[in-house]
């Protein structure tokens, strides 16, 4: 069986899984006992914009890294227990910023000091709440948000070995890891946008800006401004701004970049060197509207991936980062 037809098969496939608990979702899911739930977390998300607007980048990639790994269900804000390694320290999550986590936290400590909605909303939908509203005080698009997950009961970090993609991924890649999770390519290249905010560790892009071997792909003023910014030695600290023209603004300047060869990762920019993903990149770098219709729906998708709305699977934490006891 050959790679794209792999792909198709694994994506129908993801599609069928979902369905059923997709249909379980809903917007109004909290209307009985929580009615103003998504003015309450919005006004939260608000003040921790705009205290720390680096939460807008932390709390996008949060979510995405939440969803990846056992489904939308918060297991990654779960701490590590005993012998238990949580999700969150797993290399591949030890970059999330703590303005992320700290999100939801304010946001669920919101909602738990209104008395009817004390202990009434998962830390799941407040974290899918959050995410879209960080976006639209970016300036991203705004869009329904459907609700009813449960929180998860299981935070391991041996389950995150192969479920994000690394900033090395090519297109076959990339779109192989999405369509397991029920996301086609398109979806894939609409959620790669969220690298419109947020940072990337020097680590991440060393390996493209070599002066001995400069990838060919990217801009050459770029990655001599790179250079000065990540030379050899640097403080592995050091993170860029993954946007450098807009990067406090979520609009569809990231695929402007891409195609004058300025994405950082690997990953961002094969999306525009890549010629079978290249005509969607051009046309969301010239037509902000689409690319943010086609932003939402993918969103909306993400939400459903791995749900759980079983009690057998998940409950209502009290305390985000903890295990009810």
């Amino acid at each position: 069986m050959g790679a794209g037809i792999r792909i198709v098969v694994a994506f129908l496939a993801a599609l069928a899984a979902a369905a059923g608990v997709a249909a379980q979702l809903r917007t109004d899911y909290y209307a009985a006992v929580c009615p103003d739930l998504e003015s309450i977390v919005r006004a939260a998300v608000s003040k921790k914009v705009q205290d720390q607007p680096v939460a807008v980048g932390a709390t996008i990639r949060l979510f995405f890294h939440d969803c990846f790994v056992e489904g939308c269900d918060a297991s990654v804000i779960l701490v590590s227990t005993g012998n238990d390694t949580a999700e969150k320290d797993h290399p591949s999550n030890l970059s999330l910023a703590g303005d992320g986590f700290d999100t939801v936290i304010q946001a669920k400590a919101a909602v738990d000091a209104v008395p009817a909605c004390a202990n009434q909303v998962s830390c799941a939908d407040i974290l899918a709440l959050a995410t879209r509203d960080v976006i639209a005080l970016a300036g991203g698009p705004s869009y329904a948000v459907e609700l009813g997950r449960l929180d998860g009961l299981v935070s391991l970090s041996t389950n995150v070995d192969g479920k994000l993609p690394p900033p090395s991924f090519n297109l076959d890649q990339l779109t192989a890891l999405f369509a397991a999770n029920n996301l086609s390519q398109a979806d894939m290249i609409a959620l790669s946008a969220a690298h419109t905010v947020g940072f990337g560790h020097c680590s991440t892009f060393a390996d493209r800006i070599q002066p001995a071997s400069v990838d060919p792909t990217m801009n050459a003023t770029y990655a001599a401004d790179l250079q000065a910014a990540c030379p050899a030695g640097v403080d592995p600290n050091i993170a860029l701004q993954l946007d450098p023209v807009t990067p406090q603004a979520f609009d569809n300047q990231y695929f402007v970049n891409l195609v004058n060869g300025r994405g950082l990762l690997t990953s961002d920019q094969v999306l525009y060197s890549d010629a079978r993903s290249q005509p969607t990149v051009v046309n969301w770098a010239q037509n902000a509207t689409d690319f943010e219709l086609a932003f939402a729906d993918a969103m909306l998708r993400l939400g459903r991936v791995g749900v759980k709305t079983d009690p057998s699977q998940g409950n209502i934490r009290r305390d985000c980062a903890f295990l009810n006891n």
